[in-house]
């Protein structure tokens, strides 16, 4: 019972954000970013394309929305138009709009951006980071929705051990995007 109340009180230490840490998001984080998106697996680096980024304001009636491109290698090549559209600002939700009826809920906590999905048995977390005025960084976790280990479950003393479920992390991909 005690790891569980940690637990909920270290979660709750990130839910508590001002509107102040927010009030510059997506602004501040306009431009184009460029980079290097390195793909790793258990072996180490396996591949490693280009990368960019793309948030500009859209000046449209849809008020707030900002693109949130992403292109990898070329726009020949992959090019995904998405938006990014506030959902409740002031608490640091927006969504990410596939433009293919595919709408995520994005949570921006600090000087990250997440969202974290299932598809297709996959459990993916995005990251989005502004370092500096320069620097973004970008990361995604992935590996299946089944868990591959379950431990806990027990009683120790007089203490409650939750069940705790461990899942694979299957293929990892960063890149340090500069503001061009």
């Amino acid at each position: 019972m005690r790891i569980l109340l940690v637990i909920i009180c270290f979660l709750s230490l990130f839910s508590t954000r001002t509107s102040g840490q927010n009030a510059t998001f997506p602004e501040s984080w306009s431009g184009n970013w460029k980079g290097s998106l390195e793909i790793y697996n258990g072996k180490g680096k396996v591949n490693a394309v280009e990368m960019t980024l793309e948030i500009h304001k859209i000046d449209t009636s849809r008020e707030g929305r900002y693109t949130f491109g992403l292109i990898y290698g070329s726009k020949e090549q992959d090019w995904r138009p998405y938006e990014l559209v506030p959902v409740s600002p002031e608490r640091g939700i927006w969504k990410v709009d596939e433009k293919n009826s595919i709408l995520m809920e994005s949570f921006l906590y600090g000087p990250k951006l997440l969202c974290w999905f299932v598809v297709q048995g996959s459990r993916i977390l995005c990251t989005y980071e502004k370092t500096d005025e320069q620097t973004m960084i970008f990361e995604v976790i992935s590996g299946t929705e089944t868990a591959i280990s379950t431990t806990g479950n027990t009683k120790q003393g007089e203490e409650e051990i939750p069940e705790v479920k461990t899942y694979p992390c299957t293929v990892f991909q960063r890149a340090v995007l500069t503001k061009q």
